[in-house]
């Protein structure tokens, strides 16, 4: 008997390697999954801006890093006891408006750098739907698009659903600069399947239909444009609440596991995920709590996975493997 109904992915055309720098953006399913591809020892920068729903607030931020600005305290805004920018998240914010602009600033530079080297850019896209500001929010021009409220008053924003068109025009212009200024980068575009139960569940799908329209027509019209089902793999193949948390909003870590493996499978080569499955097998020695430090046997353990670990180093240099290479170190005897 068939309990889900499982589809075929599309596979990328050039698979992702650990030698390539990866530049994660979007919501905070892109945070998992960034997490995921740090613990195999990929090169990842993700959220520069912190995590970002809608689709205005991330072409504003990747923007900002081609043409890097200086934010100013003319930028930002005070509010329950500390400074906001309205185009980060708010472990951008600080006490003093110096902490604040320190963060944002050092950021930026970053982003901008590591971007001109990117090998891929991901871009998931979380929710169609923009929060405008209004004449009572503090220190901003009118219809600025939030990228985070900050907690405040809801009088300070009015709502808007983008359009298709909307969406794919300032993508398409955002996807030209893009190829001008790092012309070898590819684009990888996903739908989180985080639910945006906030706006309704209606709402929501109005939202996630105007995102996944939106992505379709731009990988149709650029041939370095990738598109990854995270949003059906959820939705259509494992379709059943024991897969969210219990919020009913978020995938618990069955269904993230479930999504990484069949990105894992679309995206990466063979060879890399034998690596990979190297990389794992260190992660858990090194993560290995043992029962007496001063055993023989731990010892032993340690000489075993410094071997390992060392050997790996060597047919691969690029990895970073030096915490774990110094953890097994400082036991051995």
């Amino acid at each position: 008997m068939k309990f889900h109904a499982s589809f075929d992915i599309k596979k990328i055309n050039t698979p992702i390697h650990q030698q390539n720098q990866l530049f994660l953006m979007g919501s905070c399913f892109t945070e998992n999954i960034g997490e995921k591809f740090r613990k195999h020892k990929f090169q990842v920068l993700e959220n520069p801006n912190g995590i970002l729903f809608n689709p205005v607030s991330v072409v504003e931020a990747i923007e900002s890093y081609i043409n890097p600005i200086e934010f100013k305290a003319a930028n930002l805004f005070f509010l329950n006891d500390a400074w906001h920018s309205w185009k980060h998240h708010s472990r951008f914010s600080g006490i003093t408006i110096e902490e604040s602009l320190q963060k944002i600033n050092t950021s930026i530079t970053q982003a901008n750098a590591y971007l001109k080297s990117a090998d891929y850019l991901m871009i998931t896209l979380g929710s169609a739907w923009v929060y405008l500001l209004t004449e009572k929010a503090s220190n901003a021009s009118l219809q600025t698009v939030a990228a985070n409220n900050h907690k405040a008053p809801s009088d300070w924003f009015s709502k808007k659903l983008m359009t298709v068109n909307e969406t794919v025009s300032i993508f398409e212009k955002l996807i030209l600069e893009l190829k001008n200024f790092n012309p070898s980068l590819k684009i990888i575009f996903t739908i989180s399947p985080v639910r945006h139960l906030r706006e309704g569940v209606i709402e929501n799908n109005r939202s996630k239909s105007v995102l996944i329209q939106s992505v379709h027509e731009l990988v149709d019209q650029f041939n370095h444009l990738y598109y990854f089902p995270a949003y059906e793999i959820v939705l259509d193949d494992l379709r059943d609440y024991r897969f969210y948390a219990e919020d009913l909003v978020h995938p618990n870590y069955q269904a993230t596991q479930y999504v990484w493996e069949k990105l894992i499978a679309a995206c990466i080569d063979e060879p890399t995920q034998l690596l990979m499955k190297e990389i794992a097998d260190i992660n858990l020695a090194f993560q290995h709590k043992p029962f007496n430090e001063q055993s023989a046997a731990h010892n032993k353990f340690l000489e075993l996975y410094l071997l390992k670990t060392t050997q790996l180093l060597e047919q691969h240099p690029y990895l970073d493997l030096n915490k774990e290479i110094a953890y097994f170190t400082s036991g051995v005897k």
